[in-house]
């Protein structure tokens, strides 16, 4: 494919990137990047990869934006309360940027319907809330085989890590199973800083972009956390470890499954 003059203009700040190029931009335009969840880390990743020429972008959300929302999830605004997020996901995406096709889930993503959605997608980004969804997310991509971002913040805290299939560990040989009901505040009790969602959710949009145009090192085998109120990153590196229920050499586990509703993550 040729870019036309006003997408050479559009991408010109990746394409004089050596990583990058018009190979890389090329990549990113015939790139499929599905996003769940139109909230607090999917809104910046969505605006990213939307901005970034990504040439189809799924968002699965079954929300509606509420007024609460708005503090957070940016690519939402005050004249979209009370509509459908993944619409108003949709708007705000092809009116940054025309090239990008949009499809827009508005649904539960459950065991039962995890693996179609995913299928068609070269990359997923978990930008969920609850330890149900991200473990839910993290089994099927792994037994798809699709490589996913995983991420969580609360309060002043965030954590991300990647998972490209057999390069480093996934997000259950980290977190084994979900903590025990009630055992972690909500986001809702707990609270969480605005911002740390751009800041979490734009490095998912990197990772992505990254994993598509082939530029870098991916966060495969490593935690990354964040602490807002010390500004201090910590890349920690995970042990390899081979009795994982899912991605391990014998796993019991070999078709996603629905946990019962649960609270959101906590570092």
């Amino acid at each position: 494919m040729a870019f036309s003059n006003e997408q050479l203009e559009r991408y010109s700040r990746h394409i004089i990137l050596k990583e990058i190029g018009v190979k890389g931009q090329k990549r990113l335009s015939q790139g499929r990047v599905l996003i769940i969840g139109a909230g607090g880390l999917g809104s910046p990743a969505a605006l990213y990869l939307a901005a970034a020429g990504v040439g189809v972008i799924g968002i699965a959300d079954a929300d509606t934006v509420d007024i609460s929302n708005l503090q957070r999830q940016v690519i939402h605004t005050t004249p979209d309360v009370g509509k459908a997020k993944v619409e108003s996901a949709r708007e705000t995406m092809e009116a940054i940027n025309p090239d990008i096709k949009v499809n827009a889930y508005k649904t539960f993503v459950s065991a039962d319907n995890i693996l179609a959605l995913i299928a068609d997608y070269d990359f997923v980004i978990d930008g969920t809330d609850n330890f149900a969804a991200k473990f839910l997310i993290n089994d099927a991509c792994v037994i798809a085989r699709k490589p996913f971002s995983h991420a969580g913040i609360i309060r002043f805290k965030g954590q991300l890590m990647t998972y490209v299939p057999g390069e480093g560990l996934c997000y259950r040989c980290v977190f084994k199973n979900p903590p025990p009901p009630d055992a972690v505040p909500t986001c809702r009790q707990a609270g969480v800083i605005g911002a740390m969602g751009g800041v979490i959710g734009s490095l998912q949009a990197m990772e992505a972009v990254k994993f598509i145009a082939g530029a870098g090192k991916l966060l495969t085998g490593s935690l990354l956390t964040y602490d807002a109120l010390s500004m201090e990153f910590r890349k920690v590196k995970l042990p390899a470890r081979r009795d994982c229920a899912v991605c391990g050499e014998h796993p019991s586990i070999t078709k996603p499954f629905d946990y019962a509703a649960a609270v959101c993550e906590v570092l």
